[in-house]
């Protein structure tokens, strides 16, 4: 096992090695992470840095004892005694009824073209001049006082899994951002925010003088707050906060939440937990999407939900072991890193 490996030969080969040191199954994952990203204040250069790492991990099984273990040094010593390792551990974890890979009739066939990679990593300097041409903008709105500095990055991964029960898949995907944040106002009235955008393409991504602008506006906006008498009205929520209660009604639904009863929605299937006429779509095959991914960490193919239709809760998130505990089909939300989902 080499480092020139890819993700999926890496996450094939745990497999094999697991199983002949004794595993009765295995699935391994396998991620190669790119990163380049430059820091810009104040018309400077602060920091241009570029990472890259290989992160692994295996799950094994023995009857239904199971034991995760991660590296991030693919060599062929660390393997050996990854593997091992991981085997050793498993015979005397405690029994789970629950545990197992998905079944091999559930599993994906066919990994869909969803244009998550935008396969164009940029120059440093193409980075530097979106930063500065951000950071000028944001600076050149009426009220800013200072700058916190902007941002821009580019970010690639691949992604990878394989299976002893047979599955074997990987993708790739990039994202590219662009960052600003501004003070605006003096003293005790200053205020600060900004503004941040991140798409697949960079192409998608508004101009860096629209990103500054709007990061400049927003800390102006802040300026000089109002007290509003106390009354009823309708609330209107910008659209970062909107994306944080979006992310408090998945965590609500996930199964490891309702199986272990710590949800506050755990009673709340079929009953309306939003005004009607809302409906919360779930679409992991949006083309170019951020949250897009063609199976999840288990294997399984993804596909479109109405999470909430009509206001009214309608599924919960499974993976295959929360699935087998409530006696219910698994959904393909399994999500997995390397060390365990």
């Amino acid at each position: 096992m080499t480092e020139i490996s890819s993700p999926l030969e890496l996450a094939g080969q745990l497999v094999e090695r697991a199983l002949k040191a004794g595993a009765d199954s295995a699935d391994a994952t396998a991620f190669r992470d790119t990163s380049l990203g430059v820091n810009w204040r104040l018309g400077e250069l602060e920091e241009l840095e570029r990472s890259e790492s290989t992160d692994m991990g295996l799950r094994v099984f023995v009857g239904q004892r199971q034991a995760i273990v991660s590296t991030t040094d693919p060599s062929d010593d660390t393997i050996s005694e990854l593997v091992e390792r991981a085997v050793a551990m498993a015979k005397i974890a405690p029994e789970d009824e629950f545990a197992g890979l998905a079944e091999a009739d559930r599993l994906a066939s066919a990994i869909p073209e969803l244009e998550l990679d935008a396969n164009d990593e940029p120059d440093p300097e193409r980075l530097m001049e979106a930063a500065a041409e951000a950071e000028d903008a944001a600076r050149a709105v009426e009220g800013v006082t200072n700058s916190e500095g902007a941002s821009s990055g580019w970010h690639r991964i691949n992604s990878a899994m394989a299976a002893s029960n047979g599955f074997s898949g990987s993708y790739s995907g990039t994202s590219s951002s662009i960052a600003a944040s501004v003070i605006a106002g003096e003293g005790l009235g200053m205020e600060r925010d900004g503004e941040h955008r991140v798409a697949r393409y960079r192409s998608d991504l508004p101009s860096p003088a629209e990103i500054g602008t709007e990061a400049g506006r927003r800390a102006v906006r802040k300026l000089n707050p109002q007290k509003l008498a106390t009354q009823t009205m309708p609330v209107i929520f910008d659209d970062r906060s909107a994306r944080s209660l979006l992310g408090h009604l998945i965590g609500g639904i996930t199964g490891p939440a309702i199986t272990r009863g710590t949800s506050f929605l755990k009673d709340s299937m079929g009953e309306a937990v939003f005004a009607p006429g809302i409906t919360v779509r779930e679409d992991p095959h949006k083309l170019r999407g951020l949250r897009s991914h063609p199976f999840d960490g288990e294997g399984l193919a993804t596909r479109g939900y109405d999470l909430i239709d009509d206001g009214k809760l309608t599924t919960w998130l499974l993976n295959c072991r929360s699935a087998r505990q409530l006696g219910l089909e698994p959904t393909g939300h399994a999500t997995r890193g390397t060390s365990g989902s």
